[in-house]
């Protein structure tokens, strides 16, 4: 390898040894004959049990070119990814995520469609897979959308210059969301290319989720509400063309029934119910479509979709206040 590296390789993480060290060992496989390459690490936060992986692969890699920097305190992925390409040294940097299993011709792959177009202001995203069961969970059906994503963080790569003149990652989205969106849009706006290489391939597995993760995952939409103000048209063209309209009518039906019972409106609680059920039903169905049919699973989508219309509206509501934004 050359002293210094054209590529680097930014990977967040916390906490997660076991998810690192397979996507580790997957790029130290990396074939790339006309590039120098270099991988930082970067712990979301003080993090001793990444921390002594590295100590590890360093002892036992020792011409594998990794680096590995904790921020002071947990601030999420969008700093750690900041901190990671800002300490890098290559022309081209290359994102990933800890639970990601990259192809040996992934380096390869971005180097060649960066080398070949020579532009300094320039975007790349790959192509991901993820394996999932004929009749996938729901967990496993969401997380299959990576897929056919246009441009996430578990596979692109930017130049050093585009991440510059943009500013890299904005650091107002402390989770796993819409970071990447944020940054596309920005590259967009600026009208930067973003090549899509599809010889760049990634594996992401989808990990076994937990009851009621689905439930967990609607505060997300708080942050729907700040991609939004940040980005309106480019959010309604390519994330949502408008609100979840069935959430609302099952809140609205929920209130009406509320008002019905009140007043003694039987007709009124008949009405509400019916559209109220009507909504439901079909939100069920619709998630129930195609996916693992096992008792417990069914029973766990018919449970988390009884609330999951009040949580999602409620934080993207919460979100829109936080972020002083018209948004539903």
């Amino acid at each position: 390898m050359m002293d210094k590296a054209k590529l680097s390789v930014v990977i967040p993480t916390y906490r997660r040894p076991e998810l690192l060290r397979r996507c580790l060992e997957a790029i130290r496989q990396q074939i790339c004959p006309d590039c120098s390459f270099e991988v930082l690490v970067i712990s979301d936060g003080p993090d001793p049990v990444t921390e002594s992986l590295m100590l590890e692969f360093n002892q036992n890699f020792p011409d594998f070119p990794l680096k590995y920097h904790p921020l002071p305190a947990k601030r999420g992925p969008a700093a750690a990814r900041n901190l990671g390409w800002r300490k890098s040294a290559g022309e081209l940097i290359v994102f990933t995520d800890d639970d990601c299993i990259p192809a040996s011709s992934w380096l390869d792959a971005y180097w060649s469609a960066f080398h070949l177009r020579g532009k300094l202001l320039i975007g790349f995203t790959g192509k991901v897979e993820v394996p999932v069961p004929e009749r996938p969970t729901d967990y496993q059906k969401n997380v299959a959308h990576l897929s056919t994503a246009e441009f996430i963080t578990a596979n692109c790569a930017c130049s050093r210059a585009a991440l510059e003149l943009v500013g890299g990652f904005d650091e107002d989205f402390p989770i796993a969301w819409r970071e990447d969106s944020e940054l596309q849009f920005k590259l967009l706006k600026e009208q930067l290319p973003i090549v899509h290489v599809r010889e760049a391939l990634v594996c992401h597995p989808a990990r076994a989720a937990s009851w009621g993760t689905s439930i967990r995952d609607q505060q997300k939409s708080m942050f729907n509400a700040l991609l939004f103000k940040k980005h309106p048209d480019l959010y309604r063209s390519k994330i949502a063309s408008g609100p979840v309209w069935n959430y609302y009518s099952i809140i609205a039906a929920t209130l009406l029934a509320f008002v019905g019972l009140i007043i003694h409106a039987k007709a009124l609680v008949i009405a509400a119910f019916v559209v109220w059920a009507i909504a439901v039903v079909s939100f069920i169905i619709k998630r129930l479509k195609g996916t693992d049919v096992s008792f417990s699973h069914r029973a766990e989508m018919i449970i988390t979709s009884l609330v999951i219309p009040y949580l999602s509206v409620y934080w993207t509501l919460r979100g829109a206040l936080r972020y002083k934004v018209f948004f539903l």
